[in-house]
């Protein structure tokens, strides 16, 4: 039997096309969002970063969630805890570089000469 062929592995495929699916969708609904740059000027840089730390603590508590509920039994799909795991993983990484980036901006500001 091809690997191709095998039903589980078929499903974790469609499953994991019905996700970029939704992420695309996602990201072109939240694209058309922000008509123009004045609108990020508007909301400001703060309350930008304080919706992106947001974002990734509900990543992270929806993992723990979905993690939780599976070692008691009530979840059953491993595919959905994993990618919500990696979800909220890749997420938080993101989060830490754009950190970095600022800071290291704060700090090369702060060295010019005046």
């Amino acid at each position: 039997m091809n690997a191709i062929e095998r039903p589980d592995i078929q499903n974790v495929l469609l499953q994991m096309q019905r996700m970029r699916e939704v992420a695309q969708a996602s990201l072109e609904t939240n694209l058309k969002q922000i008509d123009s740059p004045d609108q990020i000027e508007k909301s400001g840089f703060s309350s930008m970063l304080k919706e992106a730390v947001k974002s990734v603590n509900d990543k992270k508590v929806e993992s723990s969630q979905l993690s939780n509920a599976f070692v008691r039994g009530e979840e059953q799909d491993l595919v959905k805890v994993m990618v919500s795991m990696q979800k909220a993983n890749i997420s938080f990484q993101a989060l830490t570089q754009v950190r970095n980036k600022v800071a290291s901006a704060y700090q090369d500001i702060m060295n010019m000469p005046i």
